[in-house]
């Protein structure tokens, strides 16, 4: 059985999301994420102002008086979205983990996606991939996928990003929209990650603590790694440990943005303590302009 708290919270996140969906996202989704091409429709007669080129000498001759073909935007798409579900998932210093966090997400993702008439899937990953729902449509899906998100209990700790992405190149066919939320606390995911970007429209979603950017001066904290279970006591009072902390950390940040812009990843930053509302307007609104 499911705990009555899953259920409400399903609920609350449905709540929460929906004047998102509604009144920003909705839209907004809709004419960032194009269709994968155009479907024929029908053959009409031709009328004044129409494309010469869009006319069919075939049924033209046949009649004795000219018809064009009208083609659609082929609209439906497929959208993935991928969860890090690992022990790292389970951190956070502000009001919510984020874990949390990316359920609301993938929330106003998947509501987006069926507003639209696209089907979602969902994809959950630790060092193994530990929940696969196929894409589908309709709301009764959407609340299913929530809610699995939420109850979920990772069996594994560690990150393996590369195995998530070599599966999502193995299952989906066909080209689709693939939503990756983590921290990217890995290593040697480089390759599957051009692979996937190169056959899916890829977008990486960054979820970060301000904590794993620059230590707090707590004193003698001991730091405890949810990835590998190890710990160990860190001075932060000092400020060469918070220096050095730092420091590696921009490193390894700007190291991944670099790869990404050399590889025309998409990736959106998600501050855990800022809100995720304007991060995504703001990608959004800047993928629009390069449409």
């Amino acid at each position: 059985m499911i705990p009555t708290e899953i259920l409400e919270k399903v609920r609350y996140i449905e709540i929460q999301t929906r004047h998102l969906v509604n009144d920003i996202f909705g839209g907004e989704y809709h004419s960032v994420f194009k269709g994968q091409g155009m479907e024929f429709a029908e053959v009409r007669e031709y009328l004044p102002g129409d494309d010469v080129r869009a006319i069919d000498w075939n049924v033209t001759a046949r009649f004795g008086k000219p018809y064009i073909k009208r083609y659609e935007e082929e609209r439906e798409l497929t959208v993935m979205l991928a969860v890090d579900g690992s022990g790292s998932a389970m951190y956070g210093t502000g009001e919510a983990l984020k874990m949390d966090i990316a359920a609301e997400i993938a929330a106003i993702l998947a509501f987006s996606a069926i507003k639209n008439n696209d089907k979602v899937g969902l994809m959950v990953f630790s060092e193994e991939i530990e929940k696969f729902l196929p894409p589908k449509k309709g709301k009764g899906h959407v609340l299913r996928l929530i809610r699995d998100l939420l109850y979920h209990e990772s069996a594994g700790h560690r990150t393996r990003l590369d195995l998530a992405l070599e599966y999502l190149l193995r299952v989906l066919k066909r080209k689709a929209v693939i939503f990756l939320l983590s921290d990217f606390l890995d290593e040697g995911f480089d390759v599957p990650l051009k692979l996937v970007s190169r056959k899916h429209d890829l977008i990486l979603l960054r979820l970060e603590d301000p904590s794993e950017r620059e230590l707090p001066n707590l004193g003698l904290v001991k730091w405890y790694d949810p990835e590998t279970g190890e710990e160990s006591w860190i001075d932060t009072s000092s400020p060469t440990v918070r220096e050095q902390f730092k420091v590696q950390a921009g490193e390894r940040r700007d190291a991944f943005e670099r790869f990404c812009r050399r590889h025309a990843i998409d990736l959106v930053d998600i501050d855990t303590h800022a809100g995720y509302v304007q991060p995504l307007m703001d990608y959004f609104t800047a993928r629009s302009t390069r449409l």
